[in-house]
């Protein structure tokens, strides 16, 4: 998350939005591009515009950048909006969450950071962990909103729930990679409306 141009760490420097956009925005391209194993903090710099050392004011090394800022994406990209009904709701997360995972810098990224388990199992486990815990918080308000309005029984397994909405989603796009199709997105809605409520 970008600190505020005012905000200055004790006996640090204030850090300006505009740079740590441009790093973030360079960091995510450069990802793309050459993927986390090649990716070096100079050459993200590079492409900001900026020093290295505007980087370490911001972040220690290479691995806390990328937590950090993947975690950011990840987790903003899990907002789910209250659309009145559990139907209603996962459509709308189904939607968003493709969107999300089809843009193109996304769409070349997560890939290589799935790869990058197993040469990198310090990221994956942190990013596992920080992404698990704070996307399944924020998806699971779908699964409390419909307990709370009724729409799904008090004792339902919510950690099971979870999983249902974002398995048949995550086949589709990433390992088939079919095309978007609201027709597809109508009709898994329906099959994990009904096997929630089971």
């Amino acid at each position: 998350m970008s600190r505020s141009a005012t905000a200055r760490p004790p006996g640090g420097p204030v850090l300006q939005d505009a740079v740590t956009d441009a790093l973030r925005t360079a960091f995510f391209e450069e990802l793309a591009e050459v993927g986390y194993g090649k990716l070096s903090l100079e050459a993200v710099a590079r492409r900001a515009g900026t020093g290295k050392a505007a980087i370490y004011r911001r972040w220690p090394s290479k691995e806390a950048t990328a937590v950090d800022l993947i975690v950011q994406v990840s987790v903003a990209a899990a907002d789910t909006p209250d659309t009145g009904s559990l139907r209603g709701d996962v459509l709308a997360y189904l939607t968003q969450t493709d969107e999300a995972l089809r843009h193109p810098l996304v769409s070349r990224i997560l890939p290589d950071l799935l790869a990058a388990r197993a040469y990198h199992p310090g990221i994956a486990a942190t990013l596992g962990e920080r992404i698990g815990e704070e996307r399944r918080e924020k998806v699971g308000a779908i699964l409390r909103r419909a307990v709370e309005r009724g729409d799904l029984p008090a004792d339902t397994d919510l950690d099971l729930g979870l999983d249902f909405l974002a398995g048949p989603l995550y086949w589709a796009t990433i390992v088939r990679q079919a095309p978007t199709d609201p027709d597809l997105f109508a009709r898994v809605t329906d099959k994990v409306v009904a096997a929630l409520a089971a």
